[in-house]
């Protein structure tokens, strides 16, 4: 049975597998390989990361990006301790509570206007520590691209791991969209991190053309001892792991990452370029990643989702958020941008 599925700017969720990593998949679904990661894709995917990120570094494969967030997450902490990170982040708003039930501690949420956290920011959240009667402030806990489609710089980042480290604190970055973020910026995935003093990253995929599968990455190996037990015990151990290794194979060869989401930034900036055009519209967010965020009359919310559907991230002042993906094409922008400024004449 085929469904007729029409493409929209809601998320990068909703657009499909690359044939690249479908055919991956394929050519891995040949004869029996051991399970658990016992395979000869998995062990070459995480070859391949060690590449890519440096030798010492440990991988793990997980589902999805939660459960990447939430077994990260548990490796850096205790329950009596805290996370700091934007109330924008993903683990605060929107994944229904597993980091706090997970972990047992509590996340510290900052209001940042870009959802980029900043040194001074954090400052003010640093207080009681060493007092028995306070949750113990641990992990710092970033999102590259943010959630609002802005991305840190590589400064930036430096910046805050060294105020962690300096604090007895770690960073951890929640990657969901980390290729969107490398190729605006134009640098590497370890220059990004690495080097900059990154401990943890929730690798993502899914979002640039994987069909599922993250990746939880220890660039500070000394934190990954009890990860394996850790992922198990957070029901993300594949049996079936070489469906997810080869994904990421298919992922990294040929910079196949680079162009899915050079393409989705690409779409992104003409999106906003066009919909900057429309008197009634308003771009409130830097337009760095593959994400729009819009300000769009609220009387014409209705009518414009029920041709293209897209979500509404700030109700207050109905900004709506439109995402590209790596399979976005440049009429799929066009013919929308023309609906919205026909729908508003």
């Amino acid at each position: 049975m085929q469904f007729s599925l029409k493409r929209s700017f809601a998320s990068d969720n909703n657009a499909g597998i690359h044939p690249q990593v479908l055919k991956a998949i394929q050519e891995a679904n040949t004869g029996h390989a051991r399970g658990y990661g016992s395979d000869p894709y998995t062990e070459a995917a995480l070859q391949k990361f060690r590449d890519i990120f440096g030798p010492g570094t440990e991988t793990f494969f997980v589902f999805n990006g939660t459960g990447a967030n939430v077994v990260g997450l548990q490796a850096l902490t205790r329950s009596y301790n805290a996370v700091i990170c934007t109330e924008a982040a993903h683990i605060n708003e929107d994944e229904c509570g597993a980091p706090e039930k997970f972990t047992g501690c509590k996340l510290i949420d900052i209001h940042c206007a870009d959802a980029k956290l900043n040194v001074q920011a954090i400052q003010t959240r640093l207080k009681h520590r060493g007092d028995e009667h306070q949750v113990q402030q641990q992990v710092i806990s970033l999102t590259q691209s943010t959630e609002f489609g802005t991305i840190y710089t590589r400064d930036q980042l430096a910046a805050i791991c060294e105020f962690a480290h300096g604090h007895g604190m770690y960073v951890h970055v929640d990657g969901a969209r980390i290729s969107n973020a490398a190729a605006s910026l134009g640098i590497g995935f370890k220059e990004m991190l690495r080097d900059t003093g990154v401990d943890v990253l929730s690798f993502g995929g899914t979002k640039n053309g994987l069909m599922l599968g993250e990746a939880v990455v220890f660039l500070n190996p000394e934190l990954a001892s009890e990860a394996k037990f850790i992922r198990k015990q957070s029901m993300q151990l594949a049996s079936k792991m070489r469906y997810l290794s080869a994904q990421f194979l298919a992922f990294f060869e040929e910079d196949l990452w680079l162009r899915n989401a050079s393409h989705a930034n690409a779409m992104a900036k003409r999106l906003a370029d066009k919909l900057s055009a429309v008197p009634q519209l308003e771009i409130v967010q830097a337009v760095e990643a593959n994400g729009v965020f819009c300000k769009i009359p609220r009387e014409m919310t209705e009518t414009l989702q029920k041709e293209y559907f897209f979500y509404i991230f700030d109700e207050k002042d109905n900004v709506a958020r439109f995402m590209c993906s790596w399979d976005t094409r440049e009429e799929d922008v066009d013919n929308f941008a023309a609906f919205v400024a026909q729908a508003l004449a």
